[in-house]
């Protein structure tokens, strides 16, 4: 599975908004997520697409990167790997239960 980033996105993008772009245009995705803020869900202006071939998912790249959807140049890369917050990798244990100290 090939994950993209599509960024610069316009506030009115939806998830069905976001699939819709890449299934126009005869891409075969697994998902597509726009990421909002957990506070008033409003959506941070980028989101995710998933896909089963990484083909589609290069040719998705060179077709939609910088491709004008409401206005917008969309920004379109290869997503990174999550990684934890603070920055350290995951050592399988909780923040909390790696910041306790006995004693």
């Amino acid at each position: 599975m090939t994950k993209l980033h599509v960024g610069n996105l316009s506030s009115e993008v939806t998830n069905d908004g976001l699939r819709q772009l890449f299934s126009d245009r005869g891409y075969l995705i697994t998902s597509a997520r726009v990421i909002c803020d957990r506070e008033g869900g409003r959506s941070r202006g980028f989101g995710f697409v998933e896909f089963d071939s990484t083909e589609a998912a290069e040719k998705a790249l060179d077709e939609l990167n910088g491709f004008e959807m409401l206005g917008r140049a969309l920004q379109v890369k290869r997503a990174r790997p999550h990684e934890p917050r603070d920055g350290r990798a995951d050592s399988g244990r909780s923040r909390a239960a790696a910041d306790t100290r006995v004693g």
